[in-house]
């Protein structure tokens, strides 16, 4: 007696395996409607088939294999019907299911950050983005103070730098000019070939003028 009663109440099953368990029975049930469906619709295949066969020759026959055809379609569109609600039922279960798995994951993620978080409150938080900010400012400030030398902080005289760089620049116009001063002249071309045509053209007068003076004679 007090085992049954332990067996009762004790023993309480988990209700994801319960879930389980009816969608596999639910599943059979409709492997087992399927196959009577499938077979029903041969018996009225083969009715028609028969009510065809004696539709001319013997009425009676083929009118007693259509009400067997008639019976099992009424049978195949009930067993439609069934099978409809256990589909339902199938895919109920299993959304209920989902759910019940997804709620618990997420119930295991909430545990799981607030173990994580433990006191954390976002006053200490801004305390700690605070501490932080201000260490880097001061890890910044000594990176500077390293990178630039005592001496380099000091501010140069813009007049001396503006006379050194006019000073530059004159000695850079005296060294152009001293170069020119020192290039060897070309004449062009053009100028060579009109030295070189002005006898020429000396010969040709004096050839000129000795011809007039043979025709004056």
């Amino acid at each position: 007696m007090m085992a049954s009663f332990m067996s009762y109440f004790g023993s309480r099953r988990d209700p994801k395996q319960s879930a389980r368990d009816a969608i596999v029975g639910l599943r059979q049930q409709l492997q087992m409607l399927e196959k009577k469906e499938e077979y029903l619709q041969k018996k009225i295949d083969e009715e028609l088939q028969k009510a065809k066969a004696n539709a001319v020759t013997n009425k009676a026959a083929a009118t007693a294999a259509l009400k067997r055809k008639k019976m099992n379609e009424t049978e195949l569109d009930r067993l439609a019907g069934t099978r409809m609600q256990l589909e339902l039922q199938v895919n109920t279960l299993e959304s209920a299911n989902l759910n019940a798995e997804t709620m618990g994951a997420m119930k295991k993620a909430s545990d799981a950050l607030k173990v994580i978080h433990g006191n954390m409150t976002m006053d200490k938080v801004d305390e700690t983005m605070a501490s932080i900010q201000e260490q880097r400012d001061i890890a910044n400030e000594i990176a500077d103070a390293i990178s630039n030398p005592a001496n380099m902080g000091l501010e140069l005289d813009e007049d001396e730098l503006k006379a050194e760089l006019e000073e530059l620049e004159q000695e850079t116009l005296n060294e152009r000019l001293s170069e020119a001063d020192h290039v060897p002249v070309h004449l062009p071309p053009s100028a060579t070939k009109q030295k070189d045509k002005q006898p020429v053209l000396d010969d040709e007068e004096a050839q000129l003028r000795e011809l007039q003076a043979a025709l004056a004679m």
